[in-house]
């Protein structure tokens, strides 16, 4: 499970070949030990929970980085190298 992004605390990562949890284009968060999933197109927390601050956060890094994370997602699918995607500064 590769991290492709880290601010304030956040990892966020992406699983390869991770289309039966969500049957649609996500990423997942993870901050001190809790952990979230997010679709791609939409940043619509999908399942979990992280404190009100951090899902701002990676909601507005998600809106920013639509494109990038889009990439990475059909990479993953291939079961190819993700791409680091810049923090949120």
């Amino acid at each position: 499970m590769p991290t492709i992004s880290m601010f304030y605390g956040v990892l966020v990562r992406m699983y390869f070949y991770d289309d039966e949890q969500h049957h649609l284009p996500h990423f997942h968060a993870e901050y001190q030990g809790m952990k979230a999933s997010f679709a791609i197109e939409s940043a619509e927390l999908l399942s979990g929970s992280l404190p009100p601050n951090k899902l701002r956060l990676v909601q507005a890094w998600a809106e920013i980085h639509k494109e990038d994370l889009m990439a990475d997602w059909n990479l993953a699918k291939e079961g190819q190298k993700l791409f680091p995607i810049d923090p949120l500064k």
